[in-house]
C-alpha cells in the first residue's frame, strides 16, 4: 500500500467531498489523446478503474453516494462493468440491495438482463461512473423501466459536461452528479 492510501487517507467530516475530489484528480485524471466510448476524442480522461479499485477512494465515495440515495429507494443499479463496484459500495454503505444491469444477455444460464432481485414497482437509483453522453446510463435506466421499475434518478460520479445531463433529461430521467469536470479542474494543480 502506498503512503496515504490506507484507511486513514481520507477523513470523514465536512471536508469529505473536497478530499474525494482531490483524490479523483490525483489518481484518475489522465492527460493525452483518448478515444471515448462515445466515439469522441478528448485531451483528458477520468479513468474510472483508477478510482473504483482503490479502497481509500471507493470507501469515502460510497459515503457521498449514500448521502444522495433517498431512503425510499428499494434498489441501487449499476451498469456493467464500470459501475458495479460503485453499486456494491453504495449498497454496503446504505444497506439497500443492488442489481447489475448487463449490456446484453448471455446464451447460457438465466439469460437475464438484470442480475439480482427486482420487483415491478420498486424504486431504483442508477449509479454511473464518468458520464460523457450518458448513453450507457440511459440504456440501463430504460431496461429497468421496461421491467416495471421506477427509476428515481441517474447519479454519476463525474459529469464531463459534454451532453450527459441534456441526454438523460431528454430521455425522461432525472440527472444528478457528485462532481462536474469544471469542479474537478480546480484541483488539477493543487
Amino acid at each position: 500500500m502506498k503512503a496515504g492510501e490506507g484507511s486513514g487517507g481520507i477523513e470523514n467530516g465536512p471536508r469529505l467531498r473536497e478530499q474525494v475530489a482531490q483524490e479523483l484528480v490525483r489518481h484518475a485524471y489522465l492527460e493525452g489523446d483518448f478515444l471515448l466510448s462515445s466515439g469522441r476524442r478528448s485531451r483528458y480522461y477520468f479513468d474510472k478503474y483508477l478510482f473504483e479499485t482503490k479502497p481509500h477512494i471507493l470507501r469515502p465515495l460510497a459515503k457521498l453516494l449514500a448521502a444522495e440515495i433517498p431512503p425510499e429507494a428499494d434498489r441501487i443499479a449499476g451498469p456493467e462493468l464500470g459501475a458495479v463496484a460503485l453499486a456494491t459500495a453504495a449498497s454496503l454503505e446504505t444497506g439497500i440491495p443492488f442489481v447489475i444491469v448487463k449490456k446484453g444477455t448471455k446464451e447460457y444460464a438465466t439469460q437475464k438482463l438484470i442480475e439480482g432481485e427486482i420487483n415491478p414497482g420498486e424504486k431504483v437509483v442508477v449509479v454511473e461512473d464518468v458520464m460523457t453522453t450518458g448513453a450507457q446510463a440511459i440504456a440501463s435506466a430504460e431496461k429497468l423501466r421496461s421491467l416495471g421499475m421506477d427509476v428515481l434518478f441517474i447519479l454519476g460520479i463525474v459529469d464531463r459536461e459534454e451532453g450527459a445531463r441534456d441526454n438523460v433529461e431528454s430521455a425522461g430521467f432525472v440527472f444528478k452528479s457528485l462532481f462536474t469536470k469544471t469542479e474537478l479542474e480546480a484541483y488539477l494543480h493543487k
